[in-house]
């Protein structure tokens, strides 16, 4: 496990796309790519790389605007070409994810159901079913229910993942919900390793409860487990964008964080 600064991981990033870029699912189709042959476990499960559960703070300390924008740097991350390359890098050349939103133990709402991303074109689509979703706030904030439903969404996927990996992004701590600490247990013991992206925002609104300590050291602490799991800290909106796309980029490609910045 692993904490560290932006500025030891930093990259060129390729310009942002907008979700507003992006049309209906049904417009893309990956028809005109070259895909690999696709392998199938003897349960019929599609082998892939990686299988990844995006789970997003959408709790009473995120007001909507945060949110939407936590939403959007998705979008603009699976839209970005290292992120595409380093899919296609992969020994099977593609990975399943999901984009679950969470809050109470009882607000876990999965915005973009799992899908296969191989190509560009798979990820416009997983993306545009992302700008596309409504927004709905919960309250409080119940990470080891996010972790433990995720951790049930990739046990019961139609996928064989050679890793797994949960990753969760807030910007507070547990303050409802089942044990945080049973559920990292439990993702442990299924092999399913929880990265996190911590939020420390100075903007406080005035009608949402403040965040008063060290986010990333929370996580750090208390949220993230597994083989090379690591939290990646941001502050503003361009921060989680960039943050986003390089830990992709490390996830994908099952790195260490300071592997990345030796390759630069």
């Amino acid at each position: 496990m692993i904490r560290f600064g932006f500025l030891l991981l930093m990259m060129s990033i390729a310009p942002l796309a907008s979700a507003q870029e992006f049309g209906d699912p049904s417009d893309y189709s990956s028809e005109n790519y070259l895909n690999r042959e696709r392998l199938y476990t003897e349960d019929g499960r599609l082998v892939v790389d990686l299988e990844l559960v995006f789970a997003v703070d959408v709790s009473a300390s995120i007001d909507e605007m945060e949110a939407l924008q936590q939403r959007r740097g998705h979008v603009e991350a699976l839209a970005d070409p290292d992120v595409i390359s380093s899919i296609q890098a992969g020994p099977h050349g593609r990975i399943a994810v999901m984009y679950l939103e969470w809050a109470d133990a009882g607000f876990q709402r999965v915005v973009a159901p799992w899908a296969v991303i191989e190509t560009e074109a798979d990820a416009l689509a997983f993306a545009a079913t992302l700008a596309n979703a409504d927004f709905v706030s919960g309250r409080r904030t119940a990470i080891g229910a996010a972790l433990s439903n995720s951790v049930t969404l990739i046990e019961t996927n139609a996928f064989h993942g050679e890793r797994r990996i949960i990753d969760l992004s807030g910007d507070g701590p547990q303050n409802a919900g089942p044990s945080l600490q049973a559920a990292r247990d439990a993702a442990l013991a299924a092999g399913v390793t929880i990265n996190g992206i911590s939020m420390q925002s100075d903007r406080q609104h005035p009608f949402r409860p403040p965040v008063n300590i060290d986010v990333s050291r929370y996580f750090e602490e208390h949220v993230i487990v597994g083989p090379r799991s690591f939290v990646m800290p941001s502050r503003t909106h361009e921060d989680f964008v960039d943050a986003l796309r390089r830990k992709l980029i490390i996830e994908i490609a099952g790195l260490w964080p300071a592997e990345l910045t030796d390759k630069g």
